[in-house]
Formats: structure tokens, sequence, C-alpha cells
């Protein structure tokens, strides 16, 4: 199959500042296109990316049925195995059983009940961090709230100490560098040191709470291992990076993006602030109209075939979550924001087994951050214009400047 002549380029500028006619481009074109540079085939309609989920002919990893020579690829490099023992042991990158074992004790931190007990405290969190920003005349709304409300309220369920958490934010950050597509040696080199360090003061954390246990994740953890659901201590290790990564740099980045996209489009922001019960729809039109996560990668395991194209085993699936947010198949005027859209089913959380676990705290915590900005900061406005992280995956400001 011939490589598309579609405009996705996900190294340049003009793309990232707006991957979204490109899309347009590329489902126009096709349902799947192969991307010589990476060495993937995209996908990029709702309707298949939404199948192609929750096919378990797919898998987020392919180890637990082939060795990377009978899969036709080659091992990573042995200089970066802090970071792949670290990233491959957590539940987003295993396949059942372990996935299955793994996120069944997770799941009970992360159910709608218990998550729900957490809303007074996200609300309160989120209230301070705003008459902050308000009481100094403004700032970066990213480093002032969009950051630091979600790595406090999962640290917080972690059990972090308050006084370990500053190293939190720069350990993911640079963990996360290694799923852009194919990321330089420089990311990779400072994704292993954070893998290296992140993990050195897990196992401390681990060691304290197996001594003193107290009300958080990593002692429930602990406890259920000792009862007999078998959790190794690296399984343990991964999943609270997992959850701290996964737990709040969709959040960061759904709130800043959401926020830009309010600001350019005035007379939604104009509503919103008229009428704050839209917030629960506006928090998924936003994260629908401009994507944090844009890519999900899959392994085939066993060969399919989308629209007439035979894909083989051995092959990766690049799920463009961007794109099928923006399919018009599914979405009246997909390229519009509009916070009254009732009939929204983007996957800005994934699907299947995968789903995100955390979707109903993020839920929490973008609702409470919107309606403390409308309530507190009520003619919150654009400073400066911002500048667009230069990834495509993981999609993102490098600060968004506000002033009250």
């Amino acid at each position: 199959m011939e490589a598309t002549d579609a405009p996705f380029d996900p190294w340049s500028p003009t793309f990232l500042a707006d991957p979204y006619p490109a899309y347009a481009g590329l489902r126009e074109a096709g349902r799947v296109h192969y991307y010589e540079p990476t060495n993937q085939y995209l996908i990029p309609h709702h309707a298949d990316v939404s199948a192609l989920l929750r096919d378990r002919r797919l898998g987020r990893t392919y180890q637990h049925r082939y060795a990377h020579e009978d899969f036709g690829r080659t091992a990573p490099p042995p200089e970066h195995e802090p970071f792949h023992t670290l990233n491959d042991q957590g539940m987003l990158d295993l396949e059942p059983p372990d996935h299955t074992r793994i996120r069944r004790l997770v799941s009970k931190a992360f159910t709608p009940r218990t998550v729900e007990r957490l809303k007074p405290y996200v609300e309160k969190l989120a209230g301070e961090l705003v008459d902050g920003l308000v009481a100094d005349g403004g700032g970066d709304l990213l480093a002032r709230v969009a950051e630091p409300l979600p790595v406090a309220v999962i640290a917080e369920m972690l059990g972090v100490p308050e006084a370990d958490r500053a190293p939190l934010r720069p350990w993911s950050a640079a963990i996360c560098g290694m799923y852009e597509l194919n990321p330089p040696e420089e990311t990779a080199r400072a994704a292993v040191r954070a893998s290296v360090e992140f993990t050195d003061y897990l196992r401390e954390l681990i060691a304290e709470r197996r001594a003193r246990p107290g009300d958080d994740l990593v002692s429930a953890l602990i406890a259920a291992h000792d009862e007999g659901d078998r959790l190794t201590e690296q399984e343990m290790i991964s999943t609270c990076v997992l959850l701290l990564n996964a737990g709040h740099e969709a959040t960061v980045n759904a709130t800043v993006n959401g926020w830009w996209a309010l600001f350019r489009h005035p007379d939604q922001l104009a509503a919103l602030r008229a009428d704050h019960s839209l917030v629960p729809s506006a928090v998924e039109e936003l994260m629908r109209h401009d994507t944090p996560l844009q890519l999900f990668e899959r392994w085939v395991l066993d060969e399919i075939e989308v629209a007439g194209t035979t894909i083989p085993v051995g092959s990766e699936v690049a799920l463009l979550f961007g794109s099928a947010n923006h399919d018009p198949a599914v979405f009246a005027d997909p390229a519009g924001l509009d916070l009254t859209r009732r009939d929204n089913p983007h996957i800005s959380f994934s699907a299947g087994i995968h789903y995100c676990i955390g979707a109903p705290l993020a839920r929490i915590e973008l609702a409470a951050s919107m309606r403390a900005l409308l309530t507190r900061a009520p003619t919150l406005r654009l400073a400066a214009e911002p500048t667009r992280k230069p990834n495509f995956v993981i999609r993102g400001l490098e600060e968004l400047r506000v002033e009250p």
C-alpha cells in the first residue's frame, strides 16, 4: 500500500498549531493509511478507532505472546531498560490476565462513589488556587491552576507527602516525552533518569507504608498484596507512576486547551458565564474540540482488515483520537465549538479494556476548576498569545497567561 500524501506531518509547526485540517484530508482520502516515517497505519475515522480500541486482536503490548524477534521488532537498547521496566509493567501497557488483575485492585479507588467523596477536597483546592491567581493580578493559568490541582489530588490519593511533591511533575513530563513519535535520544536519556529517580522514591515510599500504613492507595495496594492479590513491587511502582502521569497529564492539557478555545470563541465563553449549568457539557465539548491525547497506539497481534486493507501481524496502528473527535459522520459541525452539544460520544478517554480508569475524577477536576474560574474570576481574559508545546501525541500549551 502506498504511503498517504495527505498533509499529515507530526513534526511540522504548522501541523502542530492546528492538526485538524490535516485530519480532514486523511478522512477524505480513506479509512487507513500507511505512514512510512513512523512505520504505522493511521486510522482517522471515529467508527474504526472506536471498533479497534475494543478489538482483542490488537494489544498495547505483544510481549505476552511474542518475543521481539518473532514479532519482527528490535528490542529496546539496554541503556533504555529503566524506562521500559517502569513503563511496561503499568496496567496501561499490559494485556490480560495481568492487566485484569492490576486494574481490579486499582479500580476500587476510582469507583464513582469513591471519587464523589473527593469532590469537596477538589473544589476547595480549586477555589484556593484561583483565589491566589486573582490576588496576584493574574499569571500563568497552567502553572497556577491547571497543573497543581490534579497533581495534588492524585498525590493525595497515592499518599505522597506534600513536601515530596515538587519533582512529580518534572518526572512525569520527562517520562511522557517517550510517548511522542520517534523520540530523540536526548528525550530517552531524560526519561531514563526520571524513571530511575521516580522508582527509587517510590521504593522508599512503599517501605514507609509497609511499616506505617495510611489511608491511601499505596497502603491499600500493599494490603491487597499481603492478603493474596499478588502484585509485585515493580507492578506497584509502575502502577503508581501510571496513575500519577495519566491522572494529571490529560487534565492539565484539557484545562489549558479548553480555556484557550474559549478565549477564541467569545460567544461560547459569554454563554458559559451566563449559565454555569453548561459546565458539564462544556467539559465534554472542550475535550472533544481540542483533544489532549491525539493518538493511541496498538500492536496487531492477529491479522486484521480495515476497509479492504490487510494489516499484518507485527504492525502498529495509530488510532487518531483527535481526528475521530472531528469526524463529521458523528459530530455535526465538528470544527465548531458548541458547549450545548448533547450527542457527544468523544473518545478522549479511550474505550475498551483500557478505558481511562480516572475519567470520573478527571471530569470532577475539570468541572471544579472551570466553576472556580467562572465564579472567582468572572472577567478572566487572555494576557498574551500562548505558545503551543512542540508535541503531537500529548497536545498542550507551554503556558496560558491570563488576567482577572
